[in-house]
């Protein structure tokens, strides 16, 4: 069985060098290709996946559902690893443990969920199901794998704003197929501007509610706004304490420094 990687990317130069550099240095023998899937960047992504012998395809038209569907057609292989930019492998069998699980069960298994936060560990230790919880114990669509004879059946939506990867776990369980875990651990680094954290926030606001049909209330947003403030305004204080904290410790320990062995 072989596998393909597409990568997600805009504006990542940086980080999606450093995931081909460490996708190229330690995992080769176990993938067939590479893609970037590149929404119109401005920076050296493109000379970047040239440089390591990626294939660049570019999207014009960026939505979640839709550039995980061009992932697919794109790909050659039926296992698709799906990674963002900003993530990459850690433990040294990644794709051995996803291959080995897709080993005699192409026809149940719709795709593997990796793990890279202390929520997957917990979930993944007890044992969680897709089927009890298809949001905690489904496909994210960075470090996870789906297969792509099922996606040939169940593409993915590809007006939905967000959420696209638990709307097909959800939607595939239903239909008679597995998601599962598997111990192959990535890193999900990235530190988003406010700005960022703030589109994030809209889209998940609207993928909860048509997704998950999470209501939200006018009491429970003017609740949310207070408990913002309220944790900004402890946060400056504690930070001005501890600051204080800090500056009289040293000038103490410049008074009285131990001695040095």
């Amino acid at each position: 069985m072989k596998i393909s990687i597409v990568i997600r990317n805009k504006n990542q130069d940086k980080a999606l060098e450093f995931l081909l550099r460490n996708l190229n240095e330690r995992y080769l023998e176990d993938i067939d290709e590479i893609i970037v899937l590149d929404n119109l960047s401005t920076d050296n992504s493109k000379l970047i996946s040239e440089k390591y012998n990626a294939k660049f395809i570019t999207i014009e038209k960026f939505s979640y559902g839709g550039s995980a569907n061009v992932a697919a057609e794109s790909a050659k292989n039926d296992i698709v690893v799906m990674f963002s930019a900003h993530a990459y492998p850690v433990s040294l069998d990644f794709f051995k443990l996803i291959k080995e699980k897709f080993i005699g069960r192409e026809h149940e298994l719709a795709g593997v969920r990796c793990l890279h936060n202390q929520n997957d560990y917990k979930a993944y230790i007890k044992g969680l199901s897709s089927k009890e919880d298809y949001n905690r114990a489904g496909l994210i669509f960075c470090g996870s794998a789906f297969n792509k004879k099922v996606w040939i059946k169940h593409p993915f939506k590809s007006d939905i704003i967000t959420f696209e990867d638990k709307e097909w776990t959800k939607r595939v369980i239903e239909n008679g197929y597995l998601v599962e875990f598997v111990p192959a651990v990535f890193c999900y680094d990235i530190q988003r501007t406010k700005e960022q954290n703030f589109f994030r926030f809209k889209n998940e606001t609207i993928g909860s509610y048509q997704l998950h049909h999470i209501h939200f209330y006018f009491f429970n947003v003017c609740k949310g706004l207070l408990y913002s403030l309220y944790k900004l305004t402890a946060g400056y204080f504690l930070d001005v304490f501890y600051a204080f904290k800090r500056f009289l410790f040293m000038v103490h320990f410049l008074l009285n420094k131990p001695k040095q062995f």
